[in-house]
């Protein structure tokens, strides 16, 4: 049986005995609103077009935050790789800011930007950079040393050889790089939403919540982790396997 028929039989088991559940033991909708409830909610958002605007407004800010993310995480990792110094000094406090949850940060940045679009772009880079950083000064450091012997031999030397060599040679580790920074920029997004005060998918979860509308809250949630599942299965897994595949790095 495909994995893809797999999922769907559990799916639609896992919703069946959930509708079961509340209207056998009358559970009320304030608590736990049954699968039809949310279903429904989540068709009246995007009829309305809430949820389309929610959405946009969302992905205008994870695109933003992401791609100032992956800038910085870069040019830190190469100074990482490259720098013994900078490894020894700045290396360590990014480590030790990666043990740091993004949600952490809501205070200083609501204190520092405001309640505004600011605060949560501001999350999202830190929520990004920090895992790009430490991929891209692995994927760097583990270039083999073979690699590097053998363009020198062809008179590969500085730029050149970063360029044309190290680089390419690291790329895997980029990818893998890349595929986390989006899962952690859309969790940061998410969180940094909830208090922010403008259209959003985390802004309009807690206007759910506030009203009680645990339809929408929950409606919401799983629109957050069906875009998340989707845009890593069908994008970034993808992406990944083949240049695994193509480094050399997996056979499937």
């Amino acid at each position: 049986m495909q994995p893809a028929v797999k999922r769907i039989i559990f799916y639609v088991l896992l919703f069946a005995l959930w509708e079961g559940a509340v209207y056998v033991f009358e559970v009320s909708p304030a608590l736990l609103p049954a699968p039809s409830d949310v279903f429904v909610s989540l068709y009246e958002g995007f009829s309305n077009r809430t949820l389309i605007y929610d959405l946009g407004a969302s992905f205008r800010r994870l695109f933003l935050g992401l791609a100032i993310a992956l800038l910085l995480g870069v040019l830190l990792g190469v100074l990482l790789a490259k720098s013994k110094t900078a490894d020894e000094t700045l290396g360590s406090l990014i480590l030790a800011l990666q043990s740091v949850p993004s949600i952490v940060w809501l205070p200083l940045a609501i204190m520092w930007f405001g309640l505004n679009e600011t605060a949560v772009i501001f999350i999202v880079v830190l929520g990004a950079t920090i895992v790009m950083t430490i991929n891209i000064r692995t994927g760097i450091i583990n270039v083999p040393p073979l690699f590097i012997k053998a363009a020198k031999t062809m008179n590969y030397r500085g730029l050149r050889l970063f360029t044309k060599v190290t680089m390419p040679a690291s790329i895997p580790y980029a990818v893998t790089g890349l595929r986390l920074a989006w899962a952690f920029a859309w969790r940061a997004l998410m969180a940094g939403e909830l208090l922010s005060a403008g259209p959003g998918l985390g802004y309009s979860l807690r206007f759910a919540s506030d009203f009680g509308d645990m339809a929408r809250v929950i409606a919401i949630m799983i629109l957050i982790m069906l875009i998340g599942i989707i845009v890593d299965l069908l994008f970034f897994q993808r992406v990944e396997r083949k240049v695994l595949r193509k480094w050399g790095l997996a056979t499937d």
